[in-house]
């Protein structure tokens, strides 16, 4: 069971915790990604179980006509056992949420894994015509040209401002630095792409700027937000009309993901150091 200081940014141990978790949002106009917490496999029987995993939550996704997608970590389902196994895995996950209607979100880990991501992300979305999407992370200095190598591909790229902790000579490391390129990431998304942008940031700035850019270019967007985080804000966009997706976690591997929310932002200590007092 997830003790109460974690449970603000974990929705359960299992799918039925996450599905009702889910449920609760599409009452309030906000839909849900799922992630079955795990990551960095080198066991090729716990990559196939957390595929099998995803799979089933396709099914419960599909039979319980919720407003709700899936994303997977690629160390999750086999990039930590090789190449190969990663992209049988991908596709198979992939595959099967194209048949039951379930969009399938790829989460971008640390630059050592990003080609290995971008190219099964590639070749998939250009072989199915779309069905899944993909995470790019502004802090990488290489991420305008991954954008344009993207730009015609169908699929949806999910741009995040970049949480991993990188070397200084491929990623900015200057928050103001990151700040302004994504801003012009957003310009370049919103003018070249035309399935769909999704803004992955709590900052009121980019989300008030992607606003701007949508009346320009008509571009759709849609803003993905974290468990936990600006709940509040998540339904008054929601309200007005914007498509507001939450990244739901969940999952008995909860501790680890719990510890960075804690260790990223001030609020998030406040928030557990009021747990442990009250």
């Amino acid at each position: 069971m997830i003790p109460p200081i974690a449970s603000k940014f974990v929705a359960g141990e299992t799918s039925a915790e996450v599905l009702e978790h889910t449920r609760t949002l599409n009452e309030r106009e906000v839909a849900g990604i799922l992630n079955l917490l795990g990551e960095h496999y080198d066991d090729p029987s716990d990559a196939a179980a957390d595929t099998n995993a995803y799979v089933e939550l396709i099914d419960d996704i599909a039979a319980s006509d919720l407003d709700a997608c899936i994303s997977v970590k690629p160390s999750q389902i086999g990039l930590g056992v090789d190449e190969k196994t990663f992209e049988r895995n991908l596709i198979e996950i992939v595959d099967y949420g194209a048949n039951r209607g379930v969009f399938v979100w790829v989460d971008m880990e640390d630059h050592t894994t990003t080609d290995a991501t971008l190219d099964a992300y590639e070749a998939l979305v250009r072989r199915h015509g779309g069905g899944a999407g993909l995470c790019l992370q502004a802090n990488l200095k290489r991420t305008r040209e991954d954008l344009e190598r993207l730009a015609d591909a169908p699929g949806k790229i999910r741009l995040v401002k970049g949480a991993y902790d990188e070397p200084d000579e491929i990623a900015y490391t200057d928050k103001d630095r990151v700040d302004d390129v994504y801003r012009d990431l957003l310009e370049y998304m919103f003018e070249s792409f035309d399935d769909g942008i999704a803004i992955g940031s709590h900052d009121p700035d980019v989300i008030a700027h992607a606003r701007e850019l949508h009346r320009t270019h008509g571009t759709p967007y849609e803003i993905q937000m974290l468990t936990g985080v600006r709940t509040d804000t998540q339904y008054e966009l929601a309200a007005r009309g914007v498509d507001v997706y939450q990244y739901v976690p969940y999952g008995p591997n909860w501790f680890s993901y719990f510890y960075r929310r804690v260790r990223e932002r001030k609020e998030n200590l406040a928030f557990a150091l009021r747990a442990i007092l009250n």
